[in-house]
């Protein structure tokens, strides 16, 4: 008998580290960063081609209720008709959409897993990550399991994972969840072993998930029934209660759940992951020219450079963008704006984002 799964797409956030592209209006997701899909595009498919004992469902979305045109035009776009779409009123962080994950899931089909995953992450090894789901599968029944990514570095970027005790063939206990380190920590974790990068991916059984929220979170748990049973439904869409979901507290899943249950469990692989959480980290991802630069034109935009390496220039809506005699920057350019910083200080972007008026 084959392991039926849910994909549950996250689609939640603004993506202000890739500002001025990503916006309240449109983040990140609902560009094509890496390709010319979307990056919600290519996470809807991901699965849509695997064959074998794994059977991949339809899979349901979780989205803000702003976004929910931009969902259907990338299912549209992608050919996928979502099992369900669960559009969020006000955002409340990932405890809530987990919680929502499993309740719809239960509806759907109570005996299918769920594989909860981010819509603007980078894959490019789905074989990878399918054979490593397949080496879950099993333990996704009892524990909640999360995928470790092997580190290719000292990445001060991410938060870690300690593996413990094997639980079977590639699968181990999470002894702990580390915050993101300083660099001389993140150095120690590598010659140390047994630290992978969090992935923020989780596999687990709806039902071992709503029962874990009974550690430290059932209110969370509970406050996401409430507005699910007070949802408006639509054909697929169903439009949360504003006011229950407004109430359940906001927390990340990692906090609410995974670093209290001790049924966590982690799979070490490689799978050509990223979180494309910064222009550099999108530099680092995309093809270069010999010079190692990054030109990227959309809508009719162009750019180029002269005598200049490792830049990234990204220009849209007809803007033209030259560089000369310059190197390391993240050149960015819009209809309205243009945002110029260097590449080592990428992070700084979202303190750039002038105030809401």
């Amino acid at each position: 008998m084959s392991t039926r799964i849910f994909p549950v797409i996250m689609s939640g956030g603004s993506g202000t580290r890739l500002w001025p592209l990503s916006t309240d209006a449109r983040p990140k997701q609902f560009h094509a960063l890496m390709g010319p899909r979307t990056l919600f595009e290519e996470t809807a498919l991901r699965f849509s081609g695997v064959k074998g004992e794994l059977e991949f469902l339809a899979p349901i979305v979780i989205a803000g209720e702003r976004h929910g045109p931009l969902v259907a035009e990338g299912c549209a776009a992608s050919g996928i008709a979502p099992a369900a779409i669960v559009l969020e009123p006000i955002g409340r962080n990932t405890a809530a959409t987990a919680a929502l994950a499993a309740l719809v899931a239960t509806e759907l089909d109570p005996q299918a897993l769920v594989l909860l995953m981010a819509a603007d992450h980078v894959v490019r090894d789905v074989a990878a990550f399918t054979a490593a789901v397949q080496t879950a599968a099993q333990l996704a029944r009892s524990h909640i399991v999360t995928f470790g990514i092997r580190p290719e570095g000292p990445e001060t970027g991410y938060g870690y994972i300690q593996q413990g005790a094997a639980l079977s063939d590639g699968v181990f206990e999470v002894a702990r969840f580390r915050e993101k380190p300083v660099l001389a920590e993140a150095e120690r974790m590598l010659a140390a072993g047994g630290h992978t990068w969090n992935s923020g991916v989780f596999f687990f059984s709806p039902e071992v998930m709503l029962e874990e929220f009974a550690i430290a979170s059932a209110d969370i748990r509970d406050g996401a029934r409430r507005a699910l049973k007070q949802a408006r439904r639509e054909g697929v869409s169903i439009h949360l209660d504003r006011d229950a979901f407004g109430a359940v507290r906001a927390e990340p899943v990692d906090i609410a759940v995974m670093e209290k249950t001790k049924r966590a469990a982690v799979v070490p692989c490689s799978m050509g992951w990223a979180d494309v959480g910064s222009w550099a980290e999108i530099w680092r991802l995309s093809e270069k020219d010999a010079d190692g630069n990054v030109i990227v034109g959309v809508g009719s935009g162009s750019g180029a450079v002269r005598d200049g390496t490792n830049n990234i220039v990204r220009s849209a809506d007809g803007v033209h963008v030259t560089l000369a005699g310059v190197s390391d920057l993240i050149v960015v350019a819009t209809g309205d704006t243009v945002m110029i910083l260097p590449r080592a200080r990428a992070q700084d972007v979202k303190t750039l984002i002038p105030p809401k008026t």
